[in-house]
């Protein structure tokens, strides 16, 4: 069956009146750098300001697309996780999280958060699950873990007494330190019951100069509260993972995580500047 989300057609502010094209939003410049149609010339300003900054951005944006697809398949096929919950979904494109896990489990119910009116007013795209599974999204942000993990509609299609795949793809630098993002995601990790899996992936300053590094972030932060990017180490990165049990090969470039099969020669960890892992609540 397919769960449908109220949201998506009971919000009293319909996406279209929430929309403010005049600001760049980190959903939509996303969709720009992968060559998506979904943005306005704000999210286009904003998405060539970091790319003259760190002119890559494309490939990191590629390399973070296919980490999700290769965690997804991990855990379907490799973990058998048939319950995902994917927040800061983006705008739908191809290889969604409930495509790659239904052709492998036609079964596996996801849950989607993300909290843009544009990928609100996509939501049915994210909606078409195989009749042997289900889908739900949720119109909420990560900073307000107890509004996701108490709304009905992932109550209604995801058993928290069973694992889950929590997916937090290229989200949680949008996390700023004053909201404790690492708070956040032990909340939400409580929640989800042993044998359960975080799957992570994160923009880092490790691999730039400080100039670059500095004028991403001025870029950023031009763009008002949705625009700021946070970057972090290696080790503010892997602290996400306290007291899991990290998949091989642990912590590595977003472009490594299990990149055999993946299109050869691979970027370089510096061309894409994002981390990933995946890892198990034991």
């Amino acid at each position: 069956m397919t769960t449908d989300a109220p949201g998506a057609t009971t919000d009293p502010n319909p996406p279209s009146d929430r929309i403010d094209t005049s600001v760049a939003h980190p959903a939509r410049r996303y969709n720009y750098w992968l060559g998506g149609k979904d943005n306005f010339q704000a999210d286009r300003d904003s998405g060539d300001a970091v790319a003259a900054s760190f002119p890559t951005i494309r490939t990191a944006a590629l390399e973070n697309r296919r980490f999700l697809r290769r965690a997804v398949r991990h855990l379907a096929r490799e973990a058998g996780i048939r319950q995902f919950l994917d927040i800061g979904t983006g705008i739908p494109t191809a290889d969604n999280t409930h495509e790659v896990a239904q052709a492998i489990a036609p079964q596996s119910r996801v849950v989607y958060v993300d909290n843009d009116p544009i990928v609100l007013a996509h939501a049915r795209a994210l909606l078409t699950s195989s009749p042997e599974g289900a889908t739900a999204y949720i119109d909420a942000d990560l900073r307000d873990p107890e509004r996701i993990l108490r709304h009905p509609d992932l109550l209604r299609t995801i058993d928290l007494s069973q694992p889950v795949g929590l997916m937090l793809i290229a989200i949680l630098h949008f996390v700023a330190d004053d909201d404790d993002p690492y708070a956040l995601v032990a909340r939400l990790l409580d929640a989800l019951p042993p044998g359960s899996y975080l799957a992570a992936s994160h923009a880092t300053h490790d691999y730039l100069p400080p100039p670059v590094v500095q004028e991403a972030k001025a870029a950023a932060r031009g763009e008002g509260p949705h625009g700021l990017i946070n970057l972090r180490s290696r080790a503010e990165f892997a602290e996400f993972f306290g007291g899991l049990e990290l998949v091989e090969p642990g912590v590595t470039s977003v472009a490594e995580w299990r990149a055999e099969d993946a299109p050869q020669p691979r970027p370089s960890a510096a061309e894409v500047s994002m981390y990933a892992a995946v890892a198990r609540r034991g």
